[in-house]
């Protein structure tokens, strides 16, 4: 297999029969050695934290499949800390959408005239740019669809689906008592029919969670939902 894409937290190898393998490492996103699932540089690594991700990826994978949810899953070796993928075109340079149910981060930074912190939110969909430079800044349906870069009707697609997925694992984290503050989520196009699809993962390294209001840090939440 070829290396084909180093990233922040996985790197992509191309497969000889088309798929593509992701290799989760143990880097996490965040500043000065603090985790934050939103922040776009890698701020400290953590033994073990690949798997965990790969684990609870691989459980919400699984789920999605079983409910004909459009995924580039495939499967996953949790002992080789891989998941083999189908190949999905990315929309632009790259999206990250997020599901928001509190008012927490980057959503409270900019809209605390007038957000209370923890305030609830209705699964507030919002889109970003993945653009290191510009700070991945937020990005509307209107100016999705004038640069090209997503249609009007796709951007609907995206949002019905973004916030079917996210309520699907904040249903899984109500389980066990957890409550889901928001998930951000990577979609592409997939298959022969280029049909909108989720990519990437889904860890705790893409949300924050609380337990009792506590927050649960991405080793936590991991072995509370898969502690059978």
């Amino acid at each position: 297999m070829k290396k084909v894409y180093v990233g922040k937290t996985k790197d992509v190898y191309l497969l000889e029969d088309g798929n593509y393998l992701l290799k989760f490492k143990d880097d996490m996103t965040g500043t000065d050695g603090k985790f934050d699932p939103g922040a776009n540089t890698v701020g400290l690594t953590v033994e073990g934290i690949g798997k965990s991700s790969l684990r609870l990826t691989k459980y919400f994978f699984e789920i999605l499949k079983d409910k004909n949810i459009p995924t580039h899953y495939i499967d996953a070796d949790i002992d080789s800390g891989h998941m083999v993928v189908k190949p999905a075109t990315i929309f632009g340079n790259g999206l990250e959408v997020i599901c928001r149910y509190r008012a927490v981060g980057s959503f409270l930074r900019r809209y605390g005239m007038y957000a209370k912190e923890g305030q609830e939110l209705d699964a507030f969909v919002e889109v970003t740019l993945k653009d290191d430079e510009h700070q991945d800044p937020p990005i509307s349906e209107d100016a999705l669809d004038m640069l090209g870069i997503l249609s009007k009707e796709e951007y609907r697609i995206l949002k019905n689906l973004t916030i079917e997925i996210a309520n699907i694992v904040k249903e899984e984290l109500a389980k066990k008592e957890i409550e889901l503050y928001d998930i951000k989520f990577e979609f592409g196009r997939v298959g022969k029919y280029q049909k909108i699809a989720l990519i990437d993962e889904i860890s705790g390294g893409n949300m924050r969670a609380y337990k009792n209001g506590q927050y649960l840090d991405p080793f936590e939440l991991e072995k509370i939902i898969l502690d059978d």
